[in-house]
């Protein structure tokens, strides 16, 4: 079979050539087939027949591959070989299937592992790179018996999470005052050269070095001043960070202006990257530091990024790729029934930083920066849209859930944000009345939750202000007495050196006014080191911060720098984060949470009964590039680099738009194999060898969602019509 990029007559390397002797040499069944058949047909025919026999003593696993909809509890009962027989079932299943790799702008790829095998055995030839062969050979060793999956014992996980220290170590403490202190000089430098001003932050005259300095300590305490003296070039941020940046890190940086990425990031936030730092630190800051520095990938790829999240496509009047009409372009996204997010024409579609791997970057391409804060000043026709979106809200009959974000729901004003909660208030009061003239079963689902996404706690803590705590305080006191019963703020700590003493005091903050914090993870390489993400779930609960999303990266080339396999996302959940999990009857302390005075204490108690280290609540997931979250999913190939290709299907545990029936699996090719992964690990000081596992994670079932964030039941029945709704 011919397709666009054939690689028949393509030579394997000598390395792929001695890792496919070893293949064979293990397997001299499979040696014997290759040697035996006349066409890939038949390779896959006979492999089949092997493996399909030995199916037969392995019932469990013959149901799971043969299922459609899995539950967890056969996915967590799995035995080592028996995924692996799966997941060659899977190759053989899809094999010859051509699928478009938006990794290469949508080049075709013939999706034939065995092919590929058979082309190397009989030809030498197939073009397949070592890290397939790799992949390969350890699928083999874990089918064949020869590698056995080894569970890290309890303290193992605690020792990986005790590499992570927290922002609010006294040792990590006093870096940072270095580092604000040197921040602060340089700033005053500049301020004395006439290079920066600001007409808020002026010193008297006649004054000393160190009169300043302590002046613009005093300007660090407050959010402006680190939105106007924010880092807007390479060279002031290698000034700014002592000249620690590599020569080859600086001419990314240069490419990446010169390709239209700006830099953005505020003194406050830089100043969490560690200088000169004591050799046990070096490296501790990597994934806040990959948030910062841009990566080749995405500036060669900057300018042709392309799309991940379909359902974000709006045009008006038009559904949505999940099939819901939305009443704007910009300022309403939905994938769920009962979820709205509302981004608002005001700054909070502005941000306090510029994220790397952030998924706007297809969006900035055209030049909509969410940081040019002058021009997302609110128009005044805002109060006119806010009107009609909450009519939207009102009239809509499955909504209970609003996501209130942007950008960054707190960079809006404490004025602005009073009015976008006053608006929801009065349309959640609206929709509670409508109810009243509404026939029993044909009530409206009617509010329950408000959130607020924001990265500021992390990003710019000097937000959370004593003004801002009364606001929250009073929005949530009077909409408790309409029904609305959960207020959460939904946050994105990235690292547990992220939690600072000024982080510590704006989640205090919050915590105060009564609503609940949550915190979303973004599962990169460098977060995805083993024992961090279970340390920062630890760290987060000794704030009194929820564990609430752990997300693979999602996009294409442009985050593969970034990108940690799904295969890890696995192996991290079921090896470690499995150090959180409540058993049993214990699930139900979760339920306490919503109804306590005191979070924290109440996460302290939990974690104290059941002797664990932190609260496993959150899920391990990828945002589809089709509709929803979900880690279901099975390997059914892998490209001749070692890129594995997934097929995902929805999370069966939740509700979505009736369209995912029709929508089917989505496919996914990853952007870097395992092998590539793993020297990225290595080149962090990793040792490859504690991820020996990571091989034999080929497919996953979502874990079902934590109790703690269950929508309360209504005292009512909703109607079953589901309206804004379109689906041809």
């Amino acid at each position: 079979m011919k397709y666009k990029g054939d690689t028949h007559s393509v030579a394997i390397s000598l390395k792929s050539k001695k890792i496919l002797r070893q293949i064979l040499k293990e397997n001299p069944k499979l040696e014997k087939i290759l040697r035996e058949t006349e066409s890939p047909a038949e390779v896959t025919a006979r492999i089949r027949e092997w493996v399909m026999n030995w199916m037969e003593d392995h019932p469990a696993a013959l149901k799971f591959y043969s299922g459609r909809e899995n539950p967890r509890s056969i996915f967590e009962e799995l035995q080592w070989d028996e995924i692996a027989a799966i997941r060659i079932l899977d190759y053989l299943d899809h094999a010859g299937t051509v699928i478009p790799d938006l990794n290469q702008h949508g080049k075709e790829i013939e999706n034939d592992p065995f092919r590929l095998m058979m082309l190397a055995y009989r030809k030498g030839t197939g073009g397949a790179k070592p890290a397939f062969f790799l992949d390969m050979l350890h699928l083999f060793r874990q089918f064949n018996g020869k590698k056995v999956r080894e569970i890290p014992h309890r303290e193992k996980v605690k020792e990986w999470m005790e590499r992570y220290p927290s922002g609010l170590d006294p040792e990590i403490i006093k870096l940072r005052e270095q580092n604000r202190d040197r921040i602060l000089n340089i700033i005053i430098d500049r301020m004395e050269k006439g290079l920066v001003s600001d007409h808020k932050y002026v010193f008297p005259p006649n004054i000393n070095r160190r009169e300043k300095l302590n002046i613009a300590r005093k300007w660090w305490n407050e959010r402006l001043f680190h939105l106007r003296f924010a880092v807007r070039s390479p060279r002031l941020l290698q000034e700014m960070l002592g000249g620690t940046l590599e020569p080859e890190t600086m001419e990314i940086l240069e490419k990446a202006r010169e390709a239209g990425i700006p830099t953005f990031v505020n003194p406050y936030y830089l100043s969490l990257l560690l200088v000169n730092e004591p050799f046990k630190y070096q490296g501790i800051d990597q994934a806040i530091r990959d948030y910062v520095i841009y990566s080749r990938e995405l500036v060669d790829e900057f300018g042709e990024i392309v799309a991940w999240e379909k359902e974000d496509v709006v045009e008006p009047g038009i559904p949505n790729t999940a099939g819901f009409i939305l009443p704007s372009r910009h300022n309403v996204h939905r994938r769920y029934p009962e979820v709205a997010i509302l981004i608002p024409d005001t700054m909070g579609r502005a941000c306090g930083g510029l994220c790397s791997s952030c998924q706007r970057m297809y969006d900035f391409q055209r030049g909509h920066l969410n940081f040019n804060l002058d021009e997302l000043k609110p128009e005044e026709k805002w109060p006119i849209r806010l009107i009609r979106l909450m009519e939207y809200f009102r009239n809509d009959s499955q909504l209970r859930d609003i996501l209130i974000t942007g950008g960054d729901a707190l960079m809006s004003t404490d004025k602005s944000l009073e009015k976008i909660l006053d608006a929801v208030y009065e349309m959640a009061r609206a929709k509670k009345k409508d109810n009243l003239s509404r026939k029993e079963g044909e009530k409206y689902a009617e509010m329950i939750r408000i959130r607020l996404g924001t990265r500021l706690p992390i990003y710019l803590p000097q937000r959370i202000s004593p003004e801002l705590v009364s606001l929250l305080k009073a929005f949530r006191e009077k909409a408790m007495k309409i029904g609305i019963r959960q207020f959460v703020i939904q946050t994105h700590f990235e690292s547990p050196l992220e939690i600072t003493p000024e982080s510590k005091l704006a989640v205090e903050r919050l915590l105060s006014a009564g609503w609940i914090v949550t915190n979303q993870l973004v599962f990169t390489a460098a977060a995805s080191r083993r024992g961090h993400t279970a340390r920062l779930r630890q760290a987060l609960n000794d704030i009194g911060v929820l564990a609430y999303y752990t997300f693979t990266v999602k996009g294409y080339m442009e985050n593969s720098h970034n990108f940690a396999t799904n295969s890890r996302a696995v192996q991290e959940q079921v090896e470690e984060k499995s150090l959180g999990v409540l058993q049993g009857e214990q699930e139900e302390w979760l339920d306490e949470l919503n109804e306590t005075e005191n979070i924290r204490r109440s996460v302290d108690r939990i974690r104290e009964q059941a002797g664990i280290p932190f609260l496993a609540t959150d899920r391990n997931v990828l945002n589809l590039p089709g509709v929803g979250k979900s880690l279901t999913f099975r390997t059914i190939g892998i490209t001749r680099h070692g890129r594995r290709i997934l097929s995902f299907d929805h999370d069966h545990s939740r509700w979505h738009s009736p369209i995912i029936k029709k929508m089917g699996k989505v496919t996914i090719i990853e952007s870097k194999p395992i092998a590539r992964y793993l020297e990225q690990l290595e080149d962090m000081g990793e040792d490859p060898e504690e991820y020996r596992n990571i091989w034999g994670y080929s497919l996953g079932v979502t874990e079902n969602r934590a109790s703690v964030f269950n929508y309360p039941e209504y005292e009512f029945p909703v109607t079953g019509e589901l309206t804004n709704l379109k689906i041809e």
